[in-house]
């Protein structure tokens, strides 16, 4: 007989105060009899029925009216009665002995089920086999049982007060809708359609990161590591891609021995192929680059979501889109909760915001679990008379750092052949109209439209922008 066990049903139908701090973190599956399993149910559904711990009378009572079989019944019998009460022992021995009885057993249960999975007997992939012993690591009995609004004050006041940690931007809209950057345990999604620059900002970011002092992290499942690199050396070189392909060794050399007396930080970038690696590969990647490079990321950039593999969802199951980049989603902002950092992606737009002047939430491709998820989200926007006067229009979508209204929409300007955003004169930003501009245009015009040839612009036929 298990005598840990033995001690946690003796308590739990004896002693109301060690119940209450234990019942909410024990689990039927840490119990690997069947007459255990049983026993537990019978009296976490009293408590919770009752909001009283059952005696041993109640039990037997309870047990007589359960439709299991004579074997079954007989050994809860003979262990209920069994069962001796110590008054004398020590609350905080017995919640300790608890917790440690828990944590044992959810290490066996996640290395039983990582046997399965490895069986293939399980519906979890092999990538999901460190997040389910993480998990079972993790188990703990957390005291906490809320914030009182009124004893608590004064922690609630500091907490107000405590200048948080925050990844900024050389943008200054940017910093105003964010309240001063990218906050940590967040992720940060940026929306647009193929080819208006989700890439390009994202690199511009990291390099910006990486020249205040930030260790960068930048994964890339959609364009080779080197043609990353590529975007953010013209970005921090100021020179055009034809420029950096003609550049010597000798003026490459002191360019980039310039950047390395100018930070501290470092940027690492990491190539997948697409859609073979998700949370699990980058949570590997993140631990072995602490371990093998001593570098831990301030920030990690992710190129892009819609490319990721989900780590606990099978690939080619039969599940919708929908659920499944929600689910990639929902790990990725785990990531970064875990490891305490902003992540920053992309995602596309469907067809429908091709073209268009405005765009919301239900344009995202996919899956609108995206949005739900994410705690920022911003689309660019790029029409054709934004592209002449070289502006990329930001319209807010999403944003839980600050107020949405505020804001909703302000342009950046961009220079394309250095890969480089910069803030453009505020005379741009005070014409933007702050209601919905919607593109009435219908797709078949649209169409036409788009492949009549290029007329010149006139700003005074343009309203909004300058």
């Amino acid at each position: 007989m298990n005598n840990i066990e033995s001690t946690i049903f003796a308590q739990l139908i004896n002693n109301e105060p060690y119940t209450r701090k234990v019942l909410p973190f024990l689990k039927e599956e840490y119990f690997n009899d069947e007459s255990r399993k049983t026993l537990f149910k019978l009296i976490k559904r009293h408590i919770d029925k009752y909001n009283t711990i059952p005696t041993k009378e109640v039990l037997i009572i309870e047990l007589n009216n359960t439709e299991i079989h004579e074997k079954l019944f007989n050994d809860i019998n003979t262990f209920v009665n069994t069962l001796e009460y110590d008054s004398s022992t020590k609350i905080d021995w017995l919640v300790d002995s608890t917790e440690k009885f828990c944590q044992d057993k959810a290490i066996y249960n996640a290395i039983h089920e990582s046997i399965k999975i490895i069986d293939n007997k399980s519906t979890f992939t092999k990538n999901a086999i460190p997040k389910i012993l993480q998990d079972a690591l993790q188990v703990s009995f957390n005291t906490t049982v809320g914030h009182d609004f009124i004893e608590d004050a004064d922690i609630r006041y500091d907490i107000y007060h405590k200048k948080e940690k925050k990844i900024g931007f050389d943008l200054d809209y940017f910093n105003k809708i964010t309240n001063d950057g990218f906050s940590e345990k967040s992720l940060n999604i940026f929306a647009s359609t193929t080819g208006v620059g989700k890439t390009m900002v994202m690199c511009h970011m990291a390099a910006h990161n990486l020249m205040c002092n930030k260790n960068v992290l930048y994964i890339t499942l959609e364009m080779a590591e080197e043609r990353i690199a590529q975007r953010i050396d013209t970005n921090l070189m100021n020179v055009t891609f034809g420029e950096l392909s003609d550049m010597s060794k000798l003026e490459y050399d002191k360019k980039m021995n310039a950047i390395r007396k100018t930070t501290k930080g470092k940027l690492i970038i990491k190539e997948y192929p697409t859609a073979s690696a998700g949370s699990a590969s980058f949570r590997n990647l993140i631990n072995e680059l602490r371990i093998k490079k001593n570098f831990i990321p301030d920030i990690v950039y992710i190129d892009y979501l819609n490319l990721c593999l989900s780590s606990r969802i099978k690939s080619g199951v039969n599940v919708n889109s929908y659920s499944y980049i929600k689910a990639i989603t929902e790990e990725i902002r785990g990531l970064a909760v875990e490891f305490k950092l902003p992540i920053v992606s992309a995602t596309q737009l469907n067809r429908a915001a091709q073209g268009a002047s405005d765009v919301g939430l239900e344009n995202t491709s996919d899956s609108m679990g995206i949005g739900m998820t994410a705690d920022f989200m911003a689309a660019l926007i790029v029409t054709e008379e934004l592209d002449e006067l070289n502006q990329i229009l930001v319209k807010q979508l999403k944003n839980r750092y600050n107020d949405p209204s505020m804001n909703r929409r302000f342009v950046i300007g961009v220079d394309r052949s250095r890969m480089r955003l910069y803030n453009v004169e505020q005379s741009a930003q005070e014409d933007i109209h702050e209601g919905p501009v919607f593109d009435s245009t219908t797709f078949g015009d649209e169409e036409f439209e788009r492949n009549q040839p290029k007329r010149r612009f006139n700003k005074e036929k343009f309203e909004g922008f300058r």
